[in-house]
C-alpha cells in the first residue's frame, strides 16, 4: 500500500527529451517507474531511447492519455513555461501532476493551483520539489531510488535534501511512500495533505514530518494532527538558527519576528504529542524507536 503513487501508476514526462527530462527520466526507469510517454509537441510521433528502453513522445498530455492511459505526470520544463505545462496536465484530467521546477512564479503557481482545485480531478506536487517514492514500486521525480527500501513509516518534508537524509537514516526500516512537498509559499499538496492519506493507508505504522522555516504550514500541521491523526508522528523543524527577516533558501522560508521561527513551530508540534529532534539525525532516532516498540 502507499499514496498517492503505485506500481500500477502509469507515468508520463513533460519536458522529457530536454536535459534533466532526460537524466531523471533514466533514473526513474532504472527504479521500476512505468514510464509510459513524454510530451514534446516539436518531438510528436518519434521516441526516446533510455538505457536500451523505447519512449514514445507525443505532442500533448491529451494525446498521451488517450494512447497509453497514464494517470501520473512529471513535469520537467524551464519555469517560464511550467505555468502552460500544469494548465494543459489539469485540463486534460491528469490525476497526478508532480511539478519539479524550481523558480517557477508564485502568481503562476497561484493560477494552476487555483485550476487544479477547481477541477476537482487533480492533484498537485510541487512545484520545487522532489516528487515522490513509492520504494519497489514507483518513483516520480529526482529522489535517488537506492537510498531506501520498503518499509512501514510515512514521510513527508519541504526540503529535497532533508528527504534523502531522512530515507537514508531510517533505511534499515524503509517507507511506505516519501513525498517532497517543496518549500515554495504556495504549493499543490501540505504537510495536512499528506498527514491525511498516511493516516489512512493501512500500511504505514508511523509518520515523519520534515518542516522549515517560516509560514504557518507546521503550526496548521500540529492542529491537524491533534483531531485527527492517531498514528505516531515524529518531527524535525530546520532553521533553528536563522536570523529573523531574511529569506532562507527555499522561498516560503522567511521569519517575521516570533512568527514562523522553528521554536515556535517546535512548541506548537509538541504540545500535541510530536516528538521533534533538534537534528535530522535525532529525528530519525526517535523514530527508530517508535518502530521498535511497533514491532516488539
Amino acid at each position: 500500500m502507499s499514496i498517492f503513487l503505485t506500481k500500477d501508476s502509469k507515468v508520463i514526462v513533460q519536458g522529457m527529451t530536454g536535459s534533466e527530462g532526460t537524466k531523471h527520466t533514466t533514473r526513474m526507469l532504472a527504479s521500476g517507474t512505468n514510464i509510459v510517454g513524454g510530451v514534446n509537441p516539436r518531438k510528436a510521433g518519434q521516441s526516446a531511447e533510455f538505457d536500451g528502453k523505447s519512449v514514445a513522445v507525443f505532442g500533448s498530455v491529451a494525446e498521451a492519455i488517450k494512447e497509453t492511459g497514464a494517470n501520473v505526470s512529471v513535469i520537467f520544463v524551464p519555469p517560464k513555461f511550467t505555468k502552460d505545462a500544469v494548465l494543459e496536465a489539469i485540463e486534460a484530467g491528469m490525476p497526478l501532476v508532480v511539478v519539479i521546477t524550481e523558480g517557477v512564479p508564485v502568481h503562476d503557481t497561484a493560477a494552476f493551483f487555483a485550476a487544479a482545485q477547481a477541477s476537482g480531478t487533480t492533484r498537485i506536487i510541487g512545484p520545487n520539489c522532489p516528487g515522490i517514492i513509492t520504494p519497489g514500486e514507483s518513483n516520480a521525480g529526482i529522489i535517488p531510488a537506492s537510498i531506501a527500501g520498503a518499509g512501514r513509516i510515512g514521510l513527508v518534508s519541504k526540503s529535497g535534501t532533508l528527504t534523502y537524509q531522512m530515507m537514508y537514516e531510517l533505511s534499515d526500516f524503509g517507507f511506505s511512500t516519501a513525498i517532497g512537498i517543496g518549500g515554495d509559499p504556495i504549493v499543490g499538496t501540505t504537510h495536512i495533505d499528506a498527514l491525511q492519506a498516511f493516516q489512512d493507508d493501512p500500511e504505514t505504522d508511523a509518520i515523519v514530518m520534515i518542516g522549515e522555516i517560516g509560514g504557518d504550514a507546521e503550526e496548521r500541521a500540529a492542529a491537524f494532527i491533534k483531531d485527527n491523526v492517531t498514528k505516531p508522528v515524529v518531527g524535525y523543524v530546520a532553521g533553528f538558527t536563522a536570523p529573523e527577516g531574511k529569506t532562507m533558501g527555499h522561498a516560503g522560508a522567511i521569519v517575521s519576528g516570533s512568527s514562523g521561527t522553528a521554536a515556535a513551530k517546535q512548541e506548537a508540534l509538541e504540545a500535541v504529542g510530536v516528538k521533534v529532534g533538534k537534528t535530522p539525525t535525532e529525528t530519525a532516532n526517535l523514530m527508530r524507536g517508535i518502530m521498535q516498540n511497533l514491532n516488539k
